[in-house]
């Protein structure tokens, strides 16, 4: 089932994600629907605060950038009660986007190597480390489970520069061709 994606303004974003309990009821039709909501939506990530659920979970399908880094070509994971253990490497800067900003990407500094622990959607214990691309999209999707955003990480000049855009999105100012639940935007009206 396609899930809506939450818009930015919308406090469930800003929030840090609580764990998942191992025998919680619904866990794999929830990582199903978000893998769905994602490509719906051309996505390469998805965190489930985005689609308004505060639990540690996100999920990647990292192989549009197979063209990039071939070895992505079937990354696709559930990453559940994930912890970034360690970022290392030189940063660098990459032009990214996100399902709850539509239409508003910026180049963001991330660290090239991380080191993460996490479950899978049967419950594997994980501790991987990933370079790259892969590094970089758990990173954002990681971000947000801790309640944070690329925006954050943006100069003041830049988010002053936006800042109208960010409002516009909030109050359901954009187009999409993906279900999305702005929290401006008042109902019944």
């Amino acid at each position: 089932m396609k899930l809506p994606i939450v818009a930015y303004g919308d406090p469930v974003l800003r929030k840090k994600a609580s764990d998942i309990e191992k025998d919680e009821a619904d866990l794999k039709k929830l990582v199903d629907d978000m893998f769905e909501t994602m490509y719906a939506a051309h996505g390469v990530g998805l965190a489930a605060p985005q689609v308004g659920i505060l639990k540690r979970l996100f999920v990647i399908d990292a192989s549009p950038f197979d063209d990039d880094e071939p070895e992505l070509a079937k990354f696709k994971k559930a990453f559940i009660n994930a912890q970034i253990i360690e970022e290392t490497g030189e940063e660098w800067a990459f032009n990214e986007g996100c399902l709850s900003i539509p239409d508003i990407r910026e180049d963001v500094y991330r660290k090239d190597t991380v080191r993460i622990s996490y479950y899978d959607e049967n419950w594997q214990h994980h501790e991987e480390t990933y370079k790259g691309l892969a590094a970089r999209v758990i990173q954002h999707e990681y971000d947000h489970i801790e309640g944070k955003l690329f925006t954050d990480k943006l100069s003041p000049l830049r988010k002053r520069l936006i800042e109208k855009r960010l409002n516009d999105i909030s109050r359901g100012m954009v187009k999409v061709d993906y279900k999305m639940k702005f929290p401006a935007v008042k109902k019944g009206r």
